[in-house]
């Protein structure tokens, strides 16, 4: 199920809202609804969405300047916790993820200086700051102010982590910066969630959010390291199945049942690729189609990898492209071997248990 629904395009990037966000709105105005009428719920349900307004003008502050450096974010997702840029990738040189990493803060301490302009405020509001009475745009200077502070924490990945991996990048290998400062960002989630505990359940969810996304970071972190060490050929699946795209599907499943392969190279007459077939397209084509239906005729199309092409670059291809497999050919165009997602993974799980040993074994 795809849990989130895109409501517009920005520049190329999709916004797209979280059913949590919606389900959390609804919430809120249903709860101040009873507890104080029509009034109250529209106030609470526009102060929550200027809120994420602001909160989606901080991703927008991130994505712009990731743009400048040749780096793309189809989409931004907003849920109840915040929001989340799903960028291609990171710029590797360390300054400039610093700048990006900073840009989105800065978008808020942008929108909090015009608010105290505007209202004719100074910083000194906050010690006295009274919430109930205050107005909605004093309301929403108060959370731009919140969001920068909290955004800045050097939790990673969350911005000030990102800051701190940075720093920490301009002055050793990549790999252990991400690590330590995934280490930091562990201890802050951990703290988060106590503190959740004793207050605010909200805290707990981003506690959890931040410990799972640290580690996975990290586990990406370690896999680029080890993958800059090697090729294609040292991940691929040789000499794999191969199907023709006029064989029927009831043969790509007896080859699945057969083998614990589960994604399949398809050749035209020639023996020249023509497509990859996997598990999934062969299911569904089998429960719409018939057993007697081509493998032509239910196959995706391929990018083929060559088995020369550095391991990284060709897997944040396939992940680019949302491909959990690629065939791997030769000059000629003929099947090799098959990259998946899957072997990756369990390579990374060797690199766990005994660091370098691939890349010396390679």
């Amino acid at each position: 199920m795809n849990w989130a629904l895109t409501i517009g395009s920005v520049a190329g990037t999709r916004v797209r809202l979280h059913v949590t966000f919606l389900i959390f709105l609804a919430w809120i105005g249903i709860a101040d609804y009873l507890a104080g009428g029509p009034s109250a719920a529209a106030e609470s349900i526009v102060f929550i969405l200027l809120v994420f307004l602001c909160v989606t003008l901080h991703e927008f502050g991130h994505i712009a300047m990731a743009k400048r450096f040749g780096v793309n974010t189809p989409q931004v997702i907003l849920s109840p916790i915040g929001g989340i840029a799903a960028m291609e990738r990171m710029p590797e040189n360390p300054r400039q993820e610093l700048l990006v990493a900073i840009a989105g803060p800065l978008v808020n301490v942008a929108i909090a200086l015009a608010l105290m302009a505007v209202l004719g405020l100074g910083p000194q509001f906050i010690a006295s700051f009274d919430f109930d009475r205050a107005t909605l745009a004093e309301r929403l200077l108060l959370v731009n102010v919140v969001l920068v502070l909290f955004n800045l924490i050097p939790a990673f990945p969350m911005d000030g982590g990102r800051v701190l991996r940075a720093v920490l990048a301009m002055n050793m290998a990549p790999v252990r910066a991400t690590a330590l400062a995934a280490r930091i960002g562990q201890a802050f989630a951990l703290a988060f969630f106590v503190m959740g505990l004793l207050w605010n359940p909200i805290l707990m969810l981003v506690g959890v959010f931040i410990y799972f996304a640290a580690a996975a970071e990290e586990q990406q972190a370690a896999f680029t390291g080890l993958a800059t060490r090697l090729f294609v050929r040292d991940a691929m699946e040789p000499s794999p199945v191969v199907l023709g795209e006029h064989d029927p599907v009831s043969q790509a499943i007896d080859a699945l049942l057969a083998s614990p392969q589960k994604d399949f190279p398809v050749v035209d007459g020639t023996g020249r690729i023509v497509g990859l077939l996997d598990r999934d397209a062969m299911i569904r084509g089998l429960r719409e189609r018939g057993a007697a239906v081509p493998v032509g005729e239910v196959m995706r199309g391929c990018a083929p990898l060559l088995p020369g092409e550095p391991l990284a670059e060709a897997y944040a291809a396939m992940r680019a492209r949302g491909a959990g497999a690629e065939v791997v050919m030769d000059a000629a165009g003929r099947v090799m071997g098959v990259l998946t997602a899957e072997n990756v993974a369990e390579m990374m799980l060797v690199e766990s248990a005994r660091p370098g040993w691939l890349s010396r074994r390679g």
